[in-house]
């Protein structure tokens, strides 16, 4: 399999820079077997049986983009100043934060970066394309300061088109989220909205939660010809004993098992048996869907559209099949469907 199989021509006009407003308003593609459907995320609990179980990611984002001045003293005794912005990539086992910075080239060991407000940082140390940064606050604090001095982690392809603002705070965020940790936000999950689920409990649909912190790697394109040789980037997370219990029983009611987002797809799939049983899960997962691969525990999949010749193109293509996949894709772009992290959804049944 080549990375270019995972190829298409998107107009520029098809990526949403805001998303749409109620959050279930959105436009879904639902796909089920040979079956194409244009609808909207309000017609989900139509599509779903009673005893349905959607499995859904609760993972918090952070404000983790940083504008600062770094600052070293000079051989002779002069502090040196230079700006500098950051985005936090994920925590470190054994504290601090790894961080993409701009220019990296101009940090080194021992600087001190200034975030504003009694908001410091120090460089504990510069590798390749990325730092490592021990901050002068934790816990509630760091929430704190982060949340006055950060912005949201706007994906790059909207980054490019305009900055991050308040509004961001709110629409980049879901509306269960709880569990901090995340600099990119499980975007399926973006599309609900408390009428929403309201519907889908008196439909008899099963909902439960579990975390994977989705980390800055999510945005890193895939370098490599043959798609076999990518290696994927970590990210944590876990599943409660409740969350394995409830999933297990809608499985064995025969319900189907849903996940909401690439993102509750892939740690479903890192911690189911090869029966298809859940067992608690906690840890990190590097799991790496492509075509060839064989559920455990996914019967289908609500996700937006992805970028061309992303990691997540491949996932989809594993579930629904390459082909069929591009043929949803160029259906969605021949009707305008909107792209990517605040675009529009699709409901994915591989089979009938």
């Amino acid at each position: 399999m080549k990375l270019e199989d995972f190829d298409f021509e998107l107009p520029e006009d098809r990526i949403a820079t805001r998303p749409a407003s109620p959050r279930s308003s959105a436009r879904l593609l639902y796909a089920k077997g040979n079956e194409t459907r244009d609808l909207r995320v309000t017609d989900l609990p139509d599509l779903l049986r009673p005893g349905d179980m959607l499995v859904l990611n609760d993972t918090k984002v952070i404000p983790a983009r940083l504008e600062g001045v770094r600052r070293r003293m000079g051989p002779d005794g002069a502090v040196i100043e230079a700006r500098v912005n950051v985005t936090l990539m994920a925590p470190e086992a054994a504290g601090g934060w790894t961080a993409l910075a701009r220019p990296l080239r101009k940090l080194r060991p021992g600087d001190t970066l200034d975030f504003g407000d009694g908001f410091t940082a120090q460089v504990r140390s510069v590798g390749t394309g990325q730092a490592t940064l021990d901050f002068d606050q934790d816990g509630e604090d760091f929430e704190a300061a982060l949340a006055r001095s950060g912005a949201m982690p706007l994906p790059p392809y909207i980054a490019a088109k305009r900055p991050a603002d308040a509004r961001d705070l709110t629409d980049y965020q879901t509306v269960w989220a709880r569990n901090t940790g995340a600099v990119a936000a499980p975007t399926a999950s973006l599309h609900f909205d408390e009428p929403l689920l309201s519907a889908l409990r008196a439909r008899g649909v099963g909902m439960t939660f579990v975390t994977l912190h989705v980390g800055a790697g999510t945005f890193l394109p895939v370098k490599v010809d043959d798609v076999k040789d990518h290696r994927m980037h970590a990210e944590t997370g876990d599943i409660t004993p409740d969350a394995a219990r409830a999933i297990n029983a809608a499985r064995a009611a025969g319900g189907r098992i849903i996940p909401v987002g690439t993102t509750a797809l892939r740690v479903l799939e890192t911690a189911a048996t090869a029966d298809g049983r859940l067992a608690p899960w906690s840890g990190a997962t590097e799991i790496f869907i492509y075509p060839g691969y064989s559920f455990r525990m996914a019967d289908g999949l609500m996700t937006n559209f992805h970028l061309p010749k992303s990691t997540l193109m491949m996932l989809v293509s594993a579930l629904m099949g390459k082909d069929r996949i591009m043929d949803l894709y160029a259906h969605a772009i021949r009707e305008h469907y909107r792209f990517f992290s605040y675009g529009d959804a699709s409901l994915l049944i591989p089979e009938g």
